[in-house]
């Protein structure tokens, strides 16, 4: 029954933090609701509008940043100095030679005949 004594134990600690966890978030709440309301209106809107051009900033940072991490990805700089890729220098996949269209077949029913006239 020791095992069993242990388990109870690790429950009973998970439910006392998530107990924790659960009061301080409340009083942060509160605190957070009573600081609001001492604020004049005014306050709320410029800090409102001040919060708004943070996020605006840092979406757009994140935006550089994904997009920078993105093409990186693609140019393969991640591999081995000496393997090719697809994009090795930028090089567009349409501007490349056309390989199926080389490729002449001599058969009868591409070329316009049938099977069975002339």
């Amino acid at each position: 029954m020791g095992i069993m004594d242990v388990i109870r134990k690790m429950g009973e600690k998970k439910k006392l933090t998530k107990l924790k966890f659960k009061e301080a978030q409340e009083n942060m709440k509160i605190e957070k609701m009573l600081e609001e309301r001492q604020k004049s209106s005014n306050e709320r809107e410029l800090e409102k509008y001040m919060k708004d051009q943070r996020e605006k900033q840092i979406k757009c940072e994140l935006d550089k940043i994904h997009h920078k991490q993105n093409k990186e990805n693609w140019k393969g700089n991640n591999l081995l100095k000496s393997q090719t890729n697809i994009l090795k220098n930028d090089r567009p996949i349409l501007k490349e030679k056309n390989i199926f269209m080389d490729n002449k077949i001599d058969n009868p029913f591409l070329n316009g005949g049938g099977m069975f006239f002339k």
